[in-house]
């Protein structure tokens, strides 16, 4: 399966999306199954074409950044695509962001041009906009000159509606008609495989957010792997409900099936519900997710209402995956070649991935191995050694899949990336003799309890076993006496009621005295960043608040 072409490919996005166009002209595309929406690969071809003409005729330029502050409504894959064929860079904006934290990136971005939709549960993204650019509602549009945001020139508001100084995306696509065919060429012409196409930043859980820039070839290359690791084909349908903001959807999911013409039956956002509708009603044979997210599909009342006997494979990414979960996502939802993926945006985003034909053991054990044309070695953090087989290391990386860096931040991208050209994870793990990879915790997740290293992942793993928790999260708690003290973060199952002493019980004798859990709290729900990755560090200060004394 891995020989199929060449391991890397100098292409652009919009290469990519044509070729497809061309080989499977009448085969679904995009699919929302909440309304009537369906494209084929050509109608969503000839739609990037015209919403790409039209980003030209308002004046974006190549090289400019194109934000897209928004859920997965409809247009966001076109203009994934749209922004690529022009060479502007799409800049994707985290939906949970507040109004300071756009404030940043805009000006830390320097970004010339913002799509945005009505608004995400309590935050108004329209009404935010005209907060900060009130400009909006007195000058002209496409002439914009903004006091706070010098570079700011566009906002378009990503569908249909109407809104003082914005432009509509029908606005935009009509425009496209002032652009002929050659000046497309040409611009199209001027583009380049290494050239920037998307910027993400990273999720900030510590310090500022930083600007990620990936180019085409990046994630080109990158999405077509991790389609080929699932076996994509034209025949394969991928349900969407992570969102396209994070690299889990626009890469793992939009780019892993372009570059196979597999359709995406794509969700606004998540909703447990809807996918089992979508899976069932399109016959879906790919299904992605964060753990919590299979969980709340799994535990749904209604989940035995729903036929998931189409489903094949998929990806569970985010944070390790509980061995119970694995075993029913692939004996309940038919998930038999479900893969795992790990990576960082930074590295756009996967750098291992575990195969079809991989058993139970690896698939929860193990993060998968190296991706092709990459390279993975576990390093020690101090000396920057290579580490034998099975001793713990920091998890870097090397080859085509590497950031060109941080937007504006050269000092971050050289802590980032060694003078040798390994980006540097920030993730302990080890790696087998085959070169499959465990992700045994991160540098600062590390709980260092009187000089004894411990490994959260590991009494996580453990405490899935007792009946009645439905989720672990293992954090350290600052302690007087020993420097740091365990504490276990848990969700019971429903109609259940443990106590602190139950939990310590349970791991009595079981597991070595300082792993037991001194600290136990019962949440229902994890401070979480929009991508659906658990914010351990909220959790500690949540620990050092609930247990002063410790």
């Amino acid at each position: 399966m891995e020989n199929q072409r060449p391991a890397v490919v100098d292409i652009t996005l919009g290469q990519i999306l044509a070729e497809t166009a061309a080989k499977y002209p009448d085969r679904d595309a995009v699919v929302y199954v909440d309304r009537d929406f369906r494209l084929t690969w050509s109608e969503f071809n000839s739609l990037v074409d015209r919403f790409a003409k039209g980003l030209m005729a308002l004046g974006v330029q190549k090289g400019e950044k194109v934000a897209v502050w928004s859920t997965n409504v409809p247009y966001w894959v076109a203009l994934q695509f749209a922004t690529a064929r022009i060479g502007a860079v799409l800049l994707t904006v985290n939906t949970s962001y507040k109004i300071s934290e756009l404030d940043y990136l805009l000006k830390q971005s320097e970004c010339e041009n913002i799509f945005v939709m009505d608004g995400f549960y309590d935050t108004d993204y329209v009404r935010t906009m005209y907060e900060l650019v009130p400009e909006l509602k007195t000058q002209e549009r496409g002439a914009l000159k903004s006091e706070k945001f010098p570079h700011l020139k566009r906002v378009a508001y990503l569908g249909p509606q109407k809104h003082r100084g914005m432009y509509s995306v029908p606005e935009v696509v009509a425009l496209g008609k002032m652009i002929t065919d050659e000046q497309y060429a040409e611009r199209q012409a001027g583009l380049h495989p290494d050239d920037v196409v998307n910027m993400q930043y990273t999720s900030g859980t510590t310090g500022f957010p930083k600007g990620v820039m990936l180019t085409h070839k990046s994630i080109g290359n990158n999405g077509y792997w991790i389609g080929e690791n699932q076996g994509f084909t034209e025949q394969d349908r991928l349900c969407l409900p992570v969102p396209l903001f994070h690299c889990f959807g626009c890469v793992l999911g939009v780019l892993a099936a372009t570059t196979h013409g597999t359709a995406m039956v794509i969700l606004e956002k998540f909703d447990p519900l809807l996918v089992m509708k979508s899976v069932e009603r399109e016959k879906c044979t790919a299904l992605y997710g964060v753990p919590t997210m299979f969980i709340a599909v799994l535990q749904h009342d209604r989940f035995k209402d729903f036929d998931f006997s189409s489903l094949r494979t998929g990806i569970m990414a985010g944070s390790p995956c509980p061995v119970r979960v694995m075993k029913q996502v692939m004996d309940q939802m038919y998930m038999k070649d479900i893969t795992i993926c790990y990576g960082l945006t930074e590295s756009s985003p996967v750098m291992t991935q575990t195969r079809m034909d991989d058993d139970i053991r690896r698939r929860t054990e193990s993060v998968g191995r190296a991706m092709p044309a990459v390279e993975v070695l576990i390093k020690d953090p101090e000396t920057g050694d290579q580490c034998a087989s099975g001793v713990q290391g920091e998890v870097c990386t090397r080859g085509y899949l590497v950031m060109k860096g941080y937007y504006n931040m050269p000092e971050a991208t050289e802590q980032a990336i060694d003078a040798d050209g390994w980006l540097h994870s920030g993730d302990l793990g080890v790696m087998d003799e085959d070169g499959y990879v465990a992700i045994t915790g991160r540098l600062k997740d590390m709980i260092i309890r009187g000089g004894e290293n411990i490994y959260p992942r590991e009494i996580e793993e453990f405490l899935y076993n007792m009946e009645g928790i439905s989720d672990v999260q293992v954090a350290g708690i600052p302690s007087r006496k020993y420097g740091e003290e365990i504490g276990a973060f848990i969700i019971q199952k429903e109609g259940v009621e443990l106590t602190p002493k139950d939990v310590q019980g349970f791991c009595k004798d079981k597991i070595a005295f300082h792993k037991i859990p001194r600290y136990v709290v019962f949440l229902e729900q994890y401070p979480m960043t929009a991508s659906g990755k658990i914010q351990k560090y909220k959790l500690r200060d949540m620990g050092a608040e609930l247990f002063p004394d410790a």
